[in-house]
């Protein structure tokens, strides 16, 4: 095992950079120091989500760690032996029980037997990944790929009372490269929704209304679910669309001061933006899929967009892993390539 540390400015690309090199350092065995951690954000360093990823990847693997405390803007992560077992986890706030998920699947996918992870935290935040975009999204591309993961919702959380809870059942899994092809293809609108808890359904009703006004969609066939008082004040509204056999969802998650039909919009903005584009998926799911298709040692797809989250997730995966990241931006399609190559023969699972 190499514990010779690699050095990673974390301060470009958020939480994200932290999370791809926990979840690659427990998978290669190649210990890392961050420094800046989220250096360009407003509230900089280690939150209550980034320190239980950290935590949580250390008991898997029984990792040495230095720096891992809340706030801190710099840590040493040195991984052992990653360990197949029961886990659970619990954030203390509505922080995103996915991120935390999605750091450990690579290592518990490449762990000797089965294992068994609850988290506990937010499962609809701002700025996070939805349970119902990793449910719907993201997982059918990841078994597509030969990942052996069932995930279920126990619980909603929503920000700020969290309370969530979600549970991931995980077998030894062996990814192969995944190729997306499905650009020229029309997007079809397969499904929108509006669910509330503990807020009037009438705001459900308002986000309706704009979703279908806005994607020409018939209003009397879409109803809102009501969790009533059981999660805490929350709201999301989703689309979910399909481009050939390829599956998106695009959500957004009501807030304060923020009116019913400006929630819905935004949503619609970013369904939007993939279905005039020729991705074959949007920039949030290329993000998602850069980590496993690294992993697998190639694959290519197209997105909407080339966001600078992307290019600093690049940066990480190519410290660890013997990969190119390569990103073809064409103007004329409204689209960017995305393809991921080994620089040498065999592959990185």
């Amino acid at each position: 095992m190499n514990q010779d540390l690699i050095l990673i400015d974390g301060a470009h690309g958020g939480g994200q950079v932290l999370r791809t090199a926990l979840s690659l350092s427990m998978l290669t065995g190649q210990a890392f120091r961050m420094v800046g951690i989220r250096g360009q954000r407003s509230r900089p360093g280690l939150l209550r989500q980034h320190l239980t990823a950290v935590n949580a990847a250390a008991a898997i693997c029984g990792a040495q760690t230095l720096g891992a405390e809340l706030n801190s803007a710099e840590i040493e992560f040195r991984p052992g032996r990653v360990k197949a077992g029961e886990y659970a986890f619990a954030i203390g706030t509505a922080g995103s029980t996915l991120l935390v998920l999605q750091t450990l699947l690579p290592a518990l996918m490449a762990a000797e037997g089965p294992s068994t992870v609850r988290i506990a935290g937010g499962t609809h935040n701002p700025g996070a990944p939805t349970f119902d975009f990793i449910q719907q999204a993201w997982l059918p591309l990841i078994r597509r790929m030969g990942g052996q993961v069932a995930l279920k919702l126990i619980k909603h959380g929503f920000v700020p009372a969290g309370g969530g809870l979600i549970e991931a059942t995980v077998h030894p899994s062996s990814l192969r490269p995944l190729e997306l092809d499905v650009g020229d293809l029309p997007v079809a609108v397969d499904a929108v929704a509006a669910l509330v808890s503990a807020i009037p359904v009438s705001i459900g009703n308002r986000e309706l209304d704009r979703l279908c006004a806005r994607l020409k969609l018939e209003r009397c066939a879409q109803k809102v679910t009501d969790l009533g008082d059981h999660a805490g004040p929350g709201n999301v509204v989703s689309i979910t669309g399909s481009r050939g056999d390829v599956v998106d969802v695009f959500t957004a998650i009501g807030q304060e001061r923020t009116r019913a039909e400006q929630v819905a919009d935004r949503a619609v903005d970013d369904f939007r933006a993939w279905a005039e584009s020729a991705g074959s998926v949007s920039s949030r799911l290329a993000d998602q899929l850069m980590l496993p298709m690294a992993i697998a040692g190639g694959g290519w797809l197209s997105a909407d967009r080339l966001s600078n989250h992307m290019k600093s997730n690049a940066g990480v995966i190519e410290r660890f892993l013997p990969v190119e990241v390569e990103f073809l931006a064409t103007q004329a399609t409204r689209r960017v390539a995305l393809s991921v190559v080994l620089r040498s023969e065999g592959t990185c699972a």
